[in-house]
């Protein structure tokens, strides 16, 4: 029993440092971002949220998507949006103004979002890949605490879908934390 024991604590503590020794290669940050975007390509449309991290404001959330607009003066209007439990629920949205924050790459954005109509909210996302035809992309926010695989379809293959697992490995997430919710059918 004490043998077990010594066993799970040791593999226990080598996952907690393998996901520790990935944030601190970075030095606890996001990989800059190194593929310059067409803004007005990539920040209009609709993309489906493939993947994600789980965090508190999508629980119980599938059918994920972001849809981008062009805003006045170059801003960026962001609309996020889920349904409740099946692809057929209750829609939940949130957005706001973004602006992109590395004019030229146009790989950061900033979203104030306002929670109940007023309470601010703001947050950096990075894209860290995208695909040459702008089919996918894998964001993140800078800290290393969000993960998000999106795709224009909202539905891909398993081979596509374990692809982009990989690449987002391969950029130093802990891809173990990621969830992946119900998209509608096509």
């Amino acid at each position: 029993m004490q043998i077990r024991s010594v066993t799970l604590i040791t593999a226990l503590s080598a996952a907690l440092l393998s996901g520790c020794m990935s944030m601190a290669e970075n030095g606890g940050k996001a990989p800059e971002p190194r593929k310059r975007i067409d803004a007005a390509r990539f920040y209009t449309g609709l993309w489906h949220e493939i993947g994600r991290r789980p965090m508190s404001i999508t629980d119980g959330c599938v059918a994920g998507a972001t849809e981008y607009k062009p805003g006045a003066g170059g801003a960026v209007e962001v609309l996020d949006s889920c349904r409740m439990g099946t692809p057929e629920g209750e829609l939940k949205t949130i957005g706001g103004p973004g602006r992109i924050l590395d004019p030229g790459v146009n790989a950061k954005l900033r979203v104030d979002y306002r929670l109940y109509g007023f309470i601010p909210v703001t947050r950096d996302y990075w894209v860290l890949d995208r695909a040459e035809d702008y089919s996918w992309f894998i964001s993140a926010d800078p800290d290393f605490r969000d993960l998000y695989i999106f795709t224009r379809s909202p539905r891909i293959g398993e081979p596509q879908r374990r692809g982009l697992v990989e690449r987002a490995r391969a950029l130093g997430y802990d891809v173990t934390k990621l969830e992946f919710p119900e998209q509608p059918k096509r």
